[in-house]
């Protein structure tokens, strides 16, 4: 660290027993949660504040982070982290619309945080064990099994909104749309006001009557954290809507729509997560660098004679999109919205956008 006048010992101890010592970052005190890391050379502020990272200890590859400082005009929601760590963390960010530096962002939201660890072994670590829980302490315990037995459980119940709220269309409004709140990110609202598109948001429990009620010209469902199947009074509400309006869904709404619809879904190895991951479009061929966070993938054989695959992740060929022709519904396990990150796929507020406006999902 260059300059920070923090020198108190912590570790990251590992589930499977490795441990790490590092220097202490951010709040005081211990935090337990599910291990990730994410790839992301920028965008830090964003990761920080994106509810989908609910219950995970969330850690950076590219090794300095915190250079442009915290500007609070870039953030994604209310920050839902267990705790951070990084390789080294700057103390002196230069930037023109920084308003204070990352060290002081972390104290003030109580996160937990970690630096001077070697984040690429560490990372090389859940690559090939796959993703485990860790513990950020002070001493390294004896006993791990609190580590071991950790679960990330209500997830979205904890990072949804609780009373539904509206954001008005930018300039003429031309579709009202409802978005389903399982941890949306503040972009997604942003894209849509930005087409003219008068957004409510409505809190993950929100019956499908009500929403309906709402008459909305298109219903968006958003991002959120943890295990999918976990939502079983949101899947069932989902499966009301389906079919009575255009619908959008990203990540966990993809993941969602797949299990409304009959289908399944598997948890990833280690997950995708960073602005740098290669998608491949089945239809058109093209092949699109998005912005992914996800631990969770839709079986999209589950889905066979239900829906159709459009998009695969280039890596490893898991599911990144499924088109339902005759519901009039198309998902996108990426973020169309990405902030920071490509907007390769920005199009697809377009699709959803004409799907309103008449054109079927064909």
């Amino acid at each position: 660290m260059n300059g920070i006048q923090i020198s108190k010992k912590a570790y990251l101890v590992l589930s499977n027993g490795a441990a790490f010592e590092g220097t202490r970052i951010g709040a005081d005190g211990e935090s337990l949660g599910e291990l990730v890391f994410t790839t992301g050379m920028t965008g830090y502020l964003e990761t920080l504040t994106d509810p989908s990272y609910c219950g995970q200890i969330v850690m950076q590859t590219f090794p300095l982070i915190g250079n442009y400082g915290v500007i609070p005009e870039d953030f994604e929601g209310k920050t839902a982290v267990k705790g951070y760590v990084v390789r080294e963390l700057c103390d002196e960010p230069s930037n023109f619309r920084s308003e204070y530096e990352l060290d002081k962002f972390l104290k003030e939201n109580g996160i937990v945080g970690l630096c001077g660890v070697d984040t690429r072994e560490i990372t090389r670590i859940i690559r090939e064990e796959g993703v485990m829980n860790a513990k950020i302490c002070d001493e390294i315990p004896a006993d791990i099994s609190d580590i071991c037995e950790y679960r990330v459980l209500k997830a979205v119940e904890t990072v949804s909104r609780k009373e539904p709220e509206v954001y008005p269309a930018e300039g003429e409004k031309k579709f009202r749309v409802a978005l389903m709140d399982y941890g949306a990110k503040q972009n997604i609202i942003r894209s849509l006001q930005s087409r003219g598109c008068e957004v409510t948001c409505f809190p993950e429990s929100t019956k499908a009557e009500e929403v309906l009620a709402s008459s909305p010209d298109g219903i968006m469902l958003s991002n959120g954290p943890g295990d999918p199947e976990e939502n079983t009074a949101a899947i069932a509400e989902l499966r009301k809507m389906i079919g009575k309006a255009p619908i959008f869904g990203i990540c966990l709404g993809h993941q969602l729509t797949a299990l409304a619809m009959g289908g399944k879904t598997v948890k990833l190895k280690y997950g995708h997560r960073g602005a740098n991951q290669p998608v491949k479009d089945l239809i058109g061929g093209r092949t699109y660098i998005t912005s992914q966070n996800h631990g969770y993938a839709v079986v999209a054989e589950s889905l066979e004679g239900i829906g159709r695959e459009t998009f695969v992740n280039a890596n490893d060929g898991s599911c990144e999109g499924m088109d339902y022709p005759d519901k009039n519904c198309f998902t996108v396990q990426f973020h169309p919205e990405a902030c920071g990150g490509p907007h390769d796929t920005a199009f697809l507020f377009d699709r959803f956008i004409s799907m309103m406006g008449g054109e079927r999902n064909a």
